[in-house]
């Protein structure tokens, strides 16, 4: 493992972090509070559109706040309180809180009790039980690639964290765009699928996934001035878990104090074949602190710092001969590095929100993210002392494309990046309005460093900046009729060795929703969103070496290797046009007098215009003997891809037991060939939970079931994915108001699964076998963890 001086460092700060914001409170008894019950959100929240009622203005104090209704039902979940997480308020799909069921658009919401059910070892394990969401995860990778609807890399998913874009991106055997984020620091997640979230942000032309970290409002509970929770899980298959501490103190009215800690640690898995996946262990140190201050009546200011550090080891060994120099496909391995990546996110939020002000109501947010994933090559996968030209020796052996053993590369990336928006109400007759309008944007700064290797080409240096501004029109007429009118605008500018790339476009959204009857509520959506191409796309260029092996072709640049990069400045911006038809159901008292049914569905169609692959050029022969192979690789736009589909989400809840459904049905096609898109698309998908709850609800016992069908329909240079069925099963135990326990099995069956298709064999007959090895998920797994609540008044 790398340097592990960073773990020791974070968990003493963020444990000095709690003992100073601990030290002024009075540490006196814990009270015990009962598990936290669902209430009745404010008439803001409950409509937020509607213009506020008048108040003459004062400048009192403002009151210590209460948890807004979102945190509520984070905390109810954890405990025994009957609530559809449906009924959340997000702001995701239009930058006004609403109640996700309520929303006119593709939303789902994942609360931190939810999360804490799960016990999940990566982001991945929450985000795939949602519909329409699946995941490129690397087993010997600690970092997370998000596909929404089919779409991901490069930005086609906008992942923020408090607000903070996530923009980190490093081109190999991997997905193009990935992020780190542990879900012990997680509070809550909204996700909104497809580009109906625009006004979010460039570039999310498949969807947002929007992480809220924990605050102390997931900590304290009403009545406490100070709170610390204290968690840990272990499991098996791999053995390691996990150790958390945050707790935060109310000094007074006015200033909040909150911070965290998080260990993890965990060693190899095997899949559910029974065989050990290479290098899948690995070690996080994570803290957090947070400061709110209230400096006036109806302003908050947060300031917050998210600091992670990765130690793992990416790569797999070679299962065949060293001495071979090109060993049978199914048993060649490939080179294997040390890997040390840190992930600094600071945040500067500042809230204005009055209940007598309808002219105001802003948010103001700046932000910086920085990931610097630092590599040692430790493994070479066979000798290839000589290549073309010769680059290592028997005594430090490696290849052309990644160096020699003992060499080190970096990939950097800086985001700086503000989002600006108010919100103004105002009526008209019958008509309750809020025009929402701002700007955003970022700047992104990446730079690499490989000391002998090909990563300077595959992801090339340079500067992006990419600005926005937008507007919304949002109307509700009497309690049936709602109208939703938005435009975008953007522009970007790419920098790197002198090569520019610049556009901008205007995008539209309208979406109308009607409400003839109680709890029935049909929508219509039409919405267009826009993504910059990336550095790496526009401008990569250069040759891909030959590790070793004989050259194919002379590249532009003057080298020679397998085949040249080309860059392309003329690249377009893809456009994707989505079509959406929706329904809302919210009912409750069904059959008894607690019960409650929330249901999401809709259907879509996304045509992204200009849509931007990989395309090799027709094979030729090569310098190699005259093998036919492809010469030139560029990133180019396809004319039309199509992805559709439909998708739904279901849940009823009666309070002694409850039931869920989630899935999609999808398919994703380049209309000139016909042909499936080289991407991930799970072509169906089914989550179902069920469970009862016992003892008062303090005891719930679930089970859940992940099915999903195999996508056959990929280019033939793919080798599809498999079909998975995965049951997992959950109790949770609450034997006083102020301790948690949790025990699950996930992958009970023992099942083998590799959830997404890999590239097939190369020219050579290699097959890219890190991904081959990496790709399948843990076979069964037990999990055992315990939450324990301090606090006092």
């Amino acid at each position: 493992m790398a340097n592990r001086a960073g773990s020791t460092h974070v968990l003493v700060w963020g444990t000095s972090v709690l003992a100073l914001s601990l030290g002024g409170a009075s540490l006196g008894r814990a009270q015990s509070a009962p598990a936290q019950q669902p209430q009745a959100p404010r008439a803001e929240q409950a409509k937020p559109d509607a213009p506020k009622p008048a108040k003459r203005r004062t400048a009192k104090r403002q009151p210590a706040p209460q948890p807004t209704e979102a945190v509520r039902n984070a905390n109810a979940q954890a405990g025994s309180s009957n609530v559809q997480t449906l009924d959340t308020i997000t702001v995701s799909a239009s930058k006004t809180e609403e109640r996700a069921i309520d929303a006119l658009a593709p939303v789902s919401v994942v609360t931190a009790g939810q999360i804490q059910g799960l016990q999940p070892n990566r982001v991945g394990d929450v985000l795939r039980t949602l519909p329409g969401v699946s995941l490129q995860d690397r087993g010997d990778d600690a970092s997370t690639s998000v596909n929404i609807r089919g779409l991901q890399d490069f930005g086609r998913v906008a992942v923020l964290v408090d607000g903070a874009r996530q923009n980190y991106q490093r081109t190999g055997h991997n997905a193009n765009g990935s992020f780190f984020l542990d879900p012990e620091l997680i509070g809550g997640i909204d996700v909104v699928r497809g580009p109906t979230s625009n006004i979010y942000g460039s570039g999310a032309i498949g969807g947002l996934v929007s992480f809220r970290t924990k605050d102390i409002e997931d900590v304290l509970r009403p009545g406490e001035r100070w709170g610390v929770d204290l968690g840990g899980t272990v499991k098996s298959n791999g053995f390691g878990g996990v150790g958390s501490m945050f707790g935060g103190i109310r000094v007074d009215p006015t200033l909040d104090v909150f911070g965290g800690a998080v260990y993890r640690n965990q060693g190899n898995y095997k899949d559910g074949a029974g065989t050990e996946i290479g290098n899948t262990g690995n070690e996080l140190a994570a803290g957090m602190l947070k400061v709110t201050t209230r400096p006036a009546d109806g302003h908050t200011v947060k300031i917050g710092g998210i600091f992670q550090d990765y130690n793992y080891t990416i790569g797999q060994l070679n299962r065949g001969s060293t001495t071979t120099s090109a060993p049978p496909a199914l048993l060649a391995g490939t080179s294997v590095y040390d890997s040390n990546a840190k992930n600094y996110t600071g945040t500067i939020n500042w809230r204005y929100s009055k209940p007598d002000d309808n002219l105001f109501d802003w948010n103001a947010t700046l932000y910086a993210n920085r990931t610097e994933n630092d590599q040692v090559k430790t493994y070479n996968n066979r000798i290839t002392v000589g290549g073309f030209p010769p680059a290592c020796t028997l005594a430090n052996p490696g290849n052309n494309i990644s160096g020699c053993v003992g060499d080190n590369r970096s990939y950097l990336l800086n985001t700086a990046g503000i989002d600006l928006n108010n919100t103004s109400r105002f009526a008209i007759g019958e008509w309750r309005n809020a025009l929402t309008y701002g700007v955003d944007g970022f700047l992104d700064n990446v730079s690499t460093f490989d000391k002998s290797g090909n990563s300077n080409v595959t992801t090339p240096s340079g500067q992006r900046t990419v600005s926005g501004a937008f507007v919304q029109w949002k109307a509700n007429y009497s309690t049936w009729l709602e109208v939703i009118g938005a435009a975008r605008y953007d522009r970007y500018k790419l920098e790197s060795g002198g090569t520019t790339s610049s556009g901008d476009r205007l995008s539209p959204k309208i979406t109308v929703g009607i409400t003839p009857v109680p709890g029935f509520t049909p929508y219509v959506s039409y919405a267009e969103g826009y993504r910059a191409p990336s550095i790496t796309e526009t401008l990569i260029f250069g040759t891909h070496s030959t590790g070793g092996g004989p050259i194919f072709f002379n590249c532009p640049d003057g080298n020679s290797g397998l085949f040249c990069f080309l860059r392309n400045p003329n690249l377009r911006p893809e456009v994707g046009k989505n079509k959406e038809i929706g329904v809302n159901l919210k009912y409750d008292g069904i059959f008894t007098a607690g019960d409650s049914f929330r249901a999401k569905l809709n259907v879509f169609r996304n045509d992204i215009d200009d849509y931007i692959d990989l395309v090799a050029s027709p094979p030729e022969p090569s310098l190699f003997f005259g093998i036919p192979s492809s010469k030139y690789y560029q990133y180019q736009n396809i004319t039309n891809a199509r992805i559709q589909g439909f998708e739904g989400e279901i849940s009823y809840d009666a309070g002694s037991w409850f039931a869920a459904v989630a899935g999609n049905v999808m398919e994703g096609k380049n209309t000139a060939t016909n042909i499936g898109l080289a991407t991930l698309i799970q072509p169906k998908k089914v989550v179902s939970t069920a469970g009862l709850r016992f003892l008062d609800r303090r005891l719930t016992v679930s089970a859940q079931w992940i099915s999903f069908a195999s996508n056959t329909d990929v280019p033939a240079s793919y080798i599809p994915a498999t079909s998975g069925d995965i049951v997992n099963l959950y109790l949770a135990y609450q034997p006083t108001a102020d301790i948690t326990l949790n025990f699950s099995i996930d992958n009970i069956a023992n099942r083998y699964y590799r959830p997404y298709a890999i590239p097939g064999p190369s020219a050579d007959g290699q097959t890219v076998n890190d991904i081959l090895w990496t790709s399948p998920g843990p076979g069964i797994t037990y999990k055992g963890g315990l939450k324990v609540h301090f606090g006092g008044a």
